[in-house]
């Protein structure tokens, strides 16, 4: 029987709990984003914030071979503005550079929202009422989670460590989960709180 939950892919899902070390780049080198790996130091994601792609709101996750599979987007507009959480949009992206909406993501953005959940919705709709995933923690201690409606933990981020020089921390996404998506959520907290894909 199969109890993976693809969102990007069903190719991105693993039959084993997966360890990620996520490894950011300086905007000042490489433009900014991070790059993923296994244990095997194997790249399996590179994903691209607006030093890469010029625009603010903007961010590319790409398989290990460089193929673009999420493009990511911040809503705005004058309805943004007014609203007291913002929306992100995540597009999957076929081999013809297609796009399908695969899941939106709310943030609180002022003093009012603050404290409020992050909340996934996962497109098309699911089996829960109003939002799919949650996330819980924080992302700057690198001491995060995603959990599902039901309260199941989906991803579990680790402690950044200081190696090189070069800021490190990992992601453990369960078995059955879209790993491609969880590193899409860890791209939108980053810019978020303004760290390596952000301008």
């Amino acid at each position: 029987m199969d109890n993976s939950i693809p969102v990007v892919s069903k190719i991105f899902c693993s039959g084993t709990p997966t360890m990620l070390m996520i490894r950011r780049r300086p905007i000042v080198v490489n433009g900014g984003g991070f790059v993923v790996t296994d244990l095997s130091h194997n790249v399996v994601f590179v994903v691209d914030g607006c030093g890469i792609l010029g625009s603010k709101g903007e961010l590319m996750v790409k398989d290990g071979e460089g193929e673009p599979i999420l493009f990511i987007s911040k809503k705005g507009g004058i309805v943004q503005a007014l609203s007291t959480r913002n929306k992100w949009s995540g597009y999957s992206m076929d081999y013809q550079g297609k796009d399908k909406l695969v899941f939106s993501l709310t943030d609180p953005k002022s003093c009012i929202a603050q404290g409020a959940p992050i909340r996934i919705r996962i497109e098309p709709k699911r089996h829960c009422k109003s939002w799919d995933f949650e996330i819980g923690g924080s992302f700057t201690d690198r001491n995060c989670t995603v959990v599902d409606c039901t309260r199941k933990i989906v991803a579990q981020m680790g402690r950044k460590e200081q190696i090189g020089g070069k800021d490190f921390y990992h992601v453990e996404v369960q078995p059955g989960y879209d790993q491609a998506f969880i590193i899409g959520v860890m791209a939108i907290l980053d810019n978020i709180h303004g760290e390596s894909t952000r301008c």
